[in-house]
């Protein structure tokens, strides 16, 4: 079997870090802890599972990734997020891969749990992403919001089965709280590559995204828990346009 570093990026992750940990001692060769100097329990607890605790000034979510990445002592990395935490079944598909490798990155499928509530529709699942990888093929690259790992050259990715987990939110304040922080960075964004939002687009699209999501994607399905997710993905569309059209008018 191929020797597996973990790494994980950091910042105030008591609630959560535990559990990442612990999900993941099983098939560590070691762990990589890199932390963008926690006033919490983050240390403490890495250091109870034997991880590796490195400080560093936070460079964003791509830069801190391929930062602990080269880190890792070994060409197989996993990568996580401390609120996400291996399931069984994932675990063992992990292990399964590591003895023969196929593929150069494999994607996982993340699913989330909102408030308490497992989301299985709604456009969230399966969110697969590539975690599993050689680091030697490719790297973390950043998008706006979000960050990504992809190959260097063209090359196939491996399918492995068993959830992620994810714990996102834990409360609908923590849900309104990223709505307000994404769409103010997706607006801005916008407003300086010069795009505009008509007033057909922000009346239309919050409209389109509660229908497709909770219809078409099957929200209904995730009862009252996916209602939420519906409803609050409506009104952050509602909000990126909104802000868009008024910075765009500050802009003239």
């Amino acid at each position: 079997m191929v020797p597996l570093s973990v790494v994980i990026i950091t910042l105030n992750e008591e609630k959560n870090l535990e559990r990442c940990l612990r999900s993941v001692k099983y098939i560590a060769d070691e762990i990589v802890v890199l932390d963008s100097f926690s006033t919490d329990r983050t240390r403490e607890i890495a250091e109870s599972y034997g991880a590796r605790f490195i400080q560093e000034k936070f460079r964003g979510y791509g830069g801190q990734k391929n930062y602990a990445t080269e880190l890792a002592s070994h060409d197989w990395v996993l990568s996580l997020d401390a609120d996400e935490a291996l399931s069984p079944e994932l675990e063992s598909g992990i292990k399964t891969v590591l003895r023969n490798p196929e593929f150069d990155a494999y994607s996982l499928p993340r699913l989330t749990n909102y408030c308490g509530h497992w989301i299985r529709h709604c456009g969230w699942y399966p969110d697969r992403k590539i975690r599993l990888y050689n680091r030697t093929k490719g790297a973390w690259r950043s998008e706006t919001i979000h960050e990504f790992w992809a190959s260097h050259m063209p090359s196939p990715v491996g399918m492995l089965k068993g959830d992620l987990w994810h714990y996102s939110y834990y409360t609908l304040s923590d849900h309104l709280k990223q709505i307000e922080k994404f769409t103010e960075i997706m607006a801005r964004e916008a407003v300086a590559k010069g795009k505009k939002a008509p007033l057909s687009k922000v009346l239309l699209a919050p409209v389109w995204k509660f229908f497709s999501a909770y219809f078409l994607q099957l929200g209904m399905l995730d009862g009252y828990a996916g209602f939420l997710v519906c409803r609050l993905s409506a009104f952050a569309t509602f909000m990126k346009y909104s802000k868009i059209r008024q910075y765009a008018s500050m802009k003239n």
